[in-house]
């Protein structure tokens, strides 16, 4: 595990990742900006109008405090919205990774597995579902955790094990998709979920910090590649009726 994660950060330097990195970090920028853009012009209007029937309900008298609490609200919304970016990153790579995985792939199995044969690309469709899942459902546990940061800090923790959770789910399943059908991929995965939430704490700890974070994508699907190949090399057994073979990485079950 540690090896798989030492050699996805010694290639993200490499020249031929550097292009990948570029625009990954160009998208989950623009993503950023626009939900942090879309969620604040929608707090902004709800706050406003909100202030606007407090004042119809109240009378005229309670403009001037109605103004204090509206401008003071707009400030912690910008506030809150600069915060919440910070901790959805975990779904903003979720979704970008989709975009880049095959590319990511190509570029660590041509480097370090040269003589083996190389993964089928992912359709992009499978791709997205697999990224917008992942993102959803972060987005939903971050929802959860809010009040639990909010009144003792156990949500931090709730999210950082959430975002291992969710992030070595995908990036594994997209790896081993790659030379396995899908229920096969996440049956192996299954069968090695605690080494693979462990890789996942690795992706967690790399998410949790600032702007390194926006290359995630790159690191995270380089060590399952990694990971998978190198579970697939000591798995032998059958696991959920697929074959032996299937299971050793010698291609998928026919």
């Amino acid at each position: 595990m540690f090896d798989a994660a030492f050699k996805a950060l010694q290639q993200m330097l490499s020249p031929p990742f550097r292009s990948v990195l570029i625009k990954s970090m160009l998208l989950a920028l623009v993503t950023i900006i626009l939900v942090g853009v879309g969620l604040y012009k929608f707090l902004d209007w709800l706050t406003v109008s909100g202030g606007v029937w407090a004042e119809g309900a109240l009378g005229p008298n309670s403009h001037t405090p109605l103004s204090w609490v509206i401008w003071i609200a707009s400030i912690a919304t910008a506030l809150g919205i600069v915060v919440g970016g910070i901790f959805l990153m975990p779904a903003v790579t979720a979704f970008v990774g989709s975009f880049f995985v095959d590319e990511i792939a190509e570029l660590v199995e041509r480097t370090y597995y040269p003589a083996d044969p190389p993964g089928k690309a992912l359709s992009l469709d499978r791709s997205l579902f697999e990224g917008i899942k992942t993102a959803l459902v972060a987005i939903l546990i971050y929802l959860i955790a809010l009040p639990f940061i909010l009144l003792a800090g156990f949500g931090f923790i709730i999210l950082f094990l959430a975002a291992a959770f969710l992030l070595s789910r995908e990036y594994f399943d997209l790896a081993a998709m790659r030379f396995r059908p899908p229920a096969e991929a996440k049956a192996f995965r299954k069968a090695n979920r605690a080494t693979v939430f462990a890789a996942g704490l690795l992706i967690a700890a790399f998410v949790s910090i600032p702007i390194v974070n926006l290359a995630t994508p790159l690191f995270g699907m380089a060590m399952m590649v990694h990971l998978h190949k190198k579970l697939s090399g000591r798995r032998p057994s059958e696991i959920g009726g697929t074959s032996a073979e299937a299971i050793a990485g010698r291609g998928p079950a026919s």
